[in-house]
């Protein structure tokens, strides 16, 4: 089939490299190059830069407007895939391709629609996941399915390191897809359920609680982690939380950070956890127990306000 392609990050990287084995890519539809790490610098896409190296034509929008869709409406494809593109897809390019659009999403839908369903499933510890196939239409997320696969979610599991199974998972849902609706095969079916949602995450969402119970504490780190990133505030200063895990350590108050033999433990409304690695503002990653020591051997995290602002 002769499609058109269009996503921005890593984890869209899978589904074109499936699509691109076994059908034409007219051009691949990606975010324009944007600034990343400490000194800016203007970066293409993850998909852009795979795109390039396999030879394929890529079309750098950061919303389909008249001018994309012109673009796009000359390639005359007979279909368009797409995988966490970061853009809105509207009429009249919506019908353009013969057999429509179909997107990739990292969610079982009905559940987590929107732009961070990895991360929100984890923060609301969920123990299995998957991903959906479906028929793009103006309602987010909400097109009929046409390929559902479900996934287990290990102990432990960061939303990135989670991303990345799911993104080879679905690459492969994708690409079956594609093979059925070419062979006239695909069966498409409504979406059954109340729908949950799953919106972008903020700076704010990684700020981590640490009056809640532990388990409550891990999740939101896990969800949180790489991107936006869990972090706590100690005078005043913001510390990056880079990896936390159980410690069987002595209970201590919340927020209350010590040496525990040789580990970092900080305190939460249950058991303490241990701080594996964290960074404190304008200093490199390090363990938490050298962190710890540069202090003096304690630490006490600001705790939020109690709910209502008491």
């Amino acid at each position: 089939m002769r499609i058109v392609f269009a996503g921005s990050p890593a984890a869209a990287v899978p589904s074109l490299e499936a699509l691109a084995a076994e059908h034409e890519i007219a051009a691949v539809v990606t975010r324009a190059p944007s600034p990343q790490g400490r000194k800016r610098v203007l970066t293409p896409t993850p998909v852009a830069a795979r795109a390039v190296e396999l030879g394929l034509d890529v079309i750098e929008a950061n919303r389909l407007d008249a001018e994309a869709t012109e673009r796009i409406a000359a390639l005359e494809p007979e279909l368009a895939a797409v995988v966490a593109y970061g853009g809105l897809v509207r009429e009249p390019l919506l019908s353009l391709p013969r057999h429509g659009w179909i997107n990739l999403h990292f969610s079982v839908l009905p559940d987590y629609r929107g732009a961070a369903p990895v991360q929100r499933a984890l923060i609301d510890g969920r123990s299995s996941t998957g991903v959906s196939v479906f028929r793009l239409v103006e309602q987010l997320d909400a097109g009929p399915l046409v390929r559902v696969r479900e996934a287990p979610i290990a102990e432990g599991t960061t939303a990135g390191e989670l991303l990345a199974e799911l993104a080879v998972l679905g690459a492969g849902e994708l690409a079956e897809a594609v093979r059925e609706i070419e062979a006239g095969t695909a069966r498409f079916a409504e979406q059954v359920g109340s729908p949950t949602l799953a919106p972008k995450l903020t700076l704010a969402d990684g700020a981590l609680d640490l009056q809640r119970p532990a388990p409550v504490v891990l999740s939101r780190w896990r969800g949180v982690t790489p991107e936006p990133g869990a972090h706590g505030t100690v005078d005043g200063q913001r510390v990056k939380l880079l990896a936390l895990v159980r410690s069987g350590a002595e209970p201590l108050p919340p927020g209350h950070a010590a040496i525990a033999g040789r580990a970092a433990v900080v305190g939460t409304g249950s058991a303490p956890l241990e701080l594996v690695e964290v960074q404190p503002a304008g200093k490199r990653p390090m363990p938490g127990v050298d962190w710890l020591r540069g202090r003096g051997g304690t630490a006490v995290f600001e705790l939020a306000p109690a709910e209502g602002g008491r």
